[in-house]
């Protein structure tokens, strides 16, 4: 009997899980592989197209490039999953059977139900994102005077806004473009939740790359030109860029799954409420404990080493392995700058200059390394 194993989703989850599956499946089972776009984009680099456009050919792996001749492909948008019948809806092709599914569908944007942010924002969630974002610093800077540089706020000072002001500054830089960044965070510190040796080595670098920090005040309402804070004033802006949070993707919505916000709750062997199901990376929530995995890249590439074996293990009625994250560090960038911290097996906590700049560099390489080659990873290591 052939088993239709389908996976969603092309980002480090679901591109992880196919070269997992690929070497885990036996002849018997076919893979077939369904995302809306037909590349997988080296996310934690894509601030890099904010400052460049042109790095994008280097940070995007075209599918074909990862996936196997026998591993079926189709580009098309989940729009659906129905558990019952086994099989996945989409928004242009016909419904896909399953007898197996993995949910890799990555996450949406969480606006917190503040007024007007969905509508007045830009997200950096894929390329077309930070394409978007270029060509609107780039418009909004050529309209600005020195004397009256435009206003660029990024609300969310996590991984990805901080990344993000660190290459609209890069930007500013390289181009002598006429701009003010602004970064915003409800909460008393910038890359909340973490270490306070990391967070201020990233004030330090953020403050001298010239970014204007604001914390401990939300943002209320977000209106065409202006942002409105709970205490602080009405802050204006050209260009709002929003990254303070992630919501499952709006095709889980109605599963039969357990889910929170449209992310499915799964076990520490990545199988949800149906055991036909499984799912990680940022769509899921997997259980750890005392708290789920982490919504970064290292738990996905994590998690997919692992889940195709459990998938061939379940076709096989075999016991499935238990999965536990292994936090390997942080590196965080700042334009040309980088900070790590917690790296294991180093004597030192947190760190900065060449030494973590090419760390980040070596992360990213050794991802696009796994999923193609070592050729590939060294002509992409110079815009990383």
């Amino acid at each position: 009997m052939t088993d239709n194993v389908v996976v969603l989703g092309s980002g480090y989850a679901g591109a992880g899980a196919i070269k997992s599956l690929q070497s885990e499946l036996n002849e018997t089972a076919r893979l077939t592989w369904i995302s809306d776009t037909d590349y997988h984009l080296v996310l934690h680099e894509s601030h890099r197209v904010v400052r460049d456009p042109s790095v994008r050919s280097d940070i995007t792996i075209p599918v074909a490039d990862i996936a196997d001749p026998k591993t079926r492909f189709i580009t098309d948008t989940v729009t659906g999953l129905d558990t019952e019948e086994r099989v996945v809806e989409l928004a242009d092709g016909e419904n896909v059977e399953y007898d197996y599914v993995l949910v890799a569908l990555g996450s949406g944007t969480a606006y917190y139900g503040i007024p007007g942010l969905a509508e007045h924002s830009l997200t950096l969630k894929g390329l077309d994102d930070a394409l978007e974002i270029n060509e609107q610093i780039t418009e909004a800077s050529r309209d600005a005077t020195r004397g009256e540089p435009a206003q660029v706020v990024i609300g969310g000072a996590g991984l990805s806004g901080i990344q993000t002001a660190g290459e609209v500054a890069a930007f500013r830089d390289e181009n002598r473009a006429p701009l003010e960044i602004h970064l915003v965070e409800a909460l008393d510190e910038i890359f909340p939740g973490n270490d306070p040796e990391i967070q201020q080595a990233l004030r330090g670098l953020l403050e001298e790359a010239g970014v204007k920090i604001h914390t401990d005040d939300p943002i209320t309402e977000a209106e065409d030109g202006v942002i409105h804070f709970d205490e602080g004033d009405p802050l204006e802006y050209d260009v709002f860029v929003w990254t303070g949070g992630i919501t499952g993707r709006e095709a889980l919505d109605g599963t039969d799954l357990d889910n929170q916000h449209n992310r499915v709750e799964a076990k520490a062997n990545f199988r949800t409420s149906d055991e036909r199901v499984f799912a990680i990376g940022d769509s899921a929530i997997v259980d750890q404990g005392s708290q789920p995995a982490p919504p970064t890249a290292q738990a996905a590439w994590q998690a997919a080493e692992v889940v195709g074996e459990n998938i061939s293990r379940a076709i096989d009625n075999r016991p499935l392995k238990t999965w536990e994250y292994d936090d390997k560090g942080t590196v965080v960038s700042v334009g040309d700058e980088a900070v790590a911290h917690g790296v294991k097996m180093l004597p030192v906590d947190t760190f900065g200059g060449f030494p973590a700049k090419n760390l980040k560099k070596l992360i990213a390489a050794r991802w696009i390394a796994d999923l193609t080659s070592w050729n590939r990873a060294r002509k992409a290591w110079s815009v990383l």
